[in-house]
């Protein structure tokens, strides 16, 4: 039995994880931790998430040094702030546990993207180094072997998983950037209460264009320059990403079917549609990532739909324990 900590426990996030992992036949809950400033600090997480209630009574230890537990755990999962990330998981890495990381703090192995885009200095170049980023379906070997796996982001995830399998067959033309246009609901900016994101204020509008910080984690991770329009919806969770590309000349629908087949036909958290178009419906409270298509001559759109708080986050870190630690890969998922 893997003996684990999750830190950050009682986000959207965080609740995610420790239903799973409760439910995982491999894994044993050793704590639960939040900060020590955190007011959900000693409230056990039942009373904060009520659907637990005699499924998950234990308490929200406060956390404030990773030596509290590094020693009595094997596996720590990171559903913290992308600096705190950075300052905990060396310190569990150096007790030898291994470190799901939900943040963004070890996506990209270049120093400068985290001060253009998070707004601080990365200290430990050697982890970046190391990290392996756990898109799951395609790293699937570099994950077996790594001690840190830095789950990638909700946006990010749903992008590439529908864009992968197209650059790995040579479908496109790259000339005309990719165009993803993506809505996720209000729970990707957290539990944390704020009027932009609260349901009576949230309209359907579009943020950070040009600027987002997912931008750089999506073209860093698939090679090619992207057009990235993030928009909130006033809805509680999912994400519906709807990306526009240029085939190359004589590229047919069946290539394309075929690229996505030959991708994913054995991986069982990514369903491509051959009829239909996903929607968020589809994947709410499921740990899947949906995928269908249409092609118009040499313009092809894709449109994909996950949940954020699982595929995009929670579901996926557990799919990279899975994978890690050589448990079939949806156990405790579906």
């Amino acid at each position: 039995m893997l003996k684990t900590l999750i830190v950050g426990a009682s986000g959207y996030a965080g609740v995610e994880l420790a239903t799973y992992l409760n439910r995982h036949p491999q894994v044993n809950i050793t704590a639960l931790a939040v900060s020590a400033q955190s007011p959900d600090a000693g409230k056990l997480l039942s009373d904060l998430h009520p659907q637990l209630k005699g499924i998950i009574d234990m308490p929200l230890q406060p956390l404030s040094n990773a030596a509290q537990f590094a020693d009595k755990v094997d596996v720590v999962f990171l559903a913290t702030a992308h600096e705190v990330s950075h300052d905990l998981a060396p310190e569990f890495l150096a007790a030898g546990c291994v470190v799901f990381d939900l943040s963004a703090a070890f996506r990209v192995n270049e120093e400068s993207f985290f001060t253009d885009n998070y707004g601080f200095s990365h200290q430990h170049p050697e982890w970046l180094d190391k990290a392996v980023y756990g898109l799951a379906e395609w790293q699937h070997n570099r994950i077996k072997e790594a001690q840190l796996i830095a789950v990638p982001g909700c946006y990010p995830t749903v992008a590439q998983l529908a864009l992968k399998p197209l650059i790995a067959a040579n479908l496109l033309n790259e000339s005309q950037w990719p165009v993803i246009n993506a809505t996720s609901g209000v729970s990707g900016a957290g539990r944390k209460a704020a009027i932009g994101t609260s349901f009576c204020e949230v309209s359907l509008k579009p943020y950070g264009i040009f600027t987002h910080r997912h931008q750089p984690e999506i073209a860093a991770h698939l090679g090619i320059s992207v057009i990235f329009t993030p928009h909130l919806g006033n809805f509680a969770r999912g994400i519906l990403a709807t990306t526009t590309c240029r085939l190359n000349a004589g590229i047919t629908h069946d290539d394309v079917a075929e690229a996505f087949h030959h991708a994913y036909h054995d991986k069982p958290l990514v369903r491509v549609y051959e009829k239909g178009i996903p929607s968020i419906k589809g994947v709410v409270g499921l740990p899947f990532c949906d995928i269908g298509f249409a092609v118009k001559g040499e313009h092809l759109i894709v449109v994909s739909a996950e949940d954020n708080l699982l595929k995009g986050a929670s579901s996926q870190a557990v799919q990279c324990l899975n994978i890690r630690f050589g448990f079939p890969e949806a156990q405790s998922l579906i």
